[in-house]
């Protein structure tokens, strides 16, 4: 099992927060992969911090690729619209697709995730 870790957790992290434990047990077992979607999120901060060594580390983790497929997107968003699920952002209906294309789990700390998880059958870590 592969764990998508959002770009939600990763800030947290970073800032001292609560999500250590898993986060850390995650990477202690070499479950965490990432995409250039949540790379593209954190990176421009980190070199406006001068943060090489957490750039770095970010760079080698297990990369998956995103095959973006549109017309899912379209779905995704309709059926969330259609149960009552508004303001969910393309950026995260492309993680959860993201996720369902290499079969894995989300680690998250967007709500959205957590309301879309029956919606659109994500899995969710956490």
């Amino acid at each position: 099992m592969s764990v998508i870790v959002d770009t939600s957790v990763w800030i947290e992290y970073f800032r001292g927060g609560n999500n250590f434990e898993i986060l850390d047990f995650l990477i202690d077992e070499n479950l965490v992969v990432i995409n250039d979607l949540i790379l593209a999120e954190l990176i421009p901060f980190l070199k406006i911090r001068n943060q090489r060594k957490v750039i770095n580390l970010l760079n080698n983790i297990n990369k998956i690729e995103m095959h973006i497929e549109w017309g899912q997107l379209i779905e995704f968003q309709y059926k969330c619209l259609k149960s009552g699920l508004n303001g969910v952002g393309i950026p995260d209906l492309i993680i959860a697709q993201n996720a369902k294309q290499n079969h894995c789990e989300i680690y998250s700390l967007d709500n959205h995730f957590k309301l879309m998880k029956d919606i659109v059958k994500i899995k969710l870590t956490g």
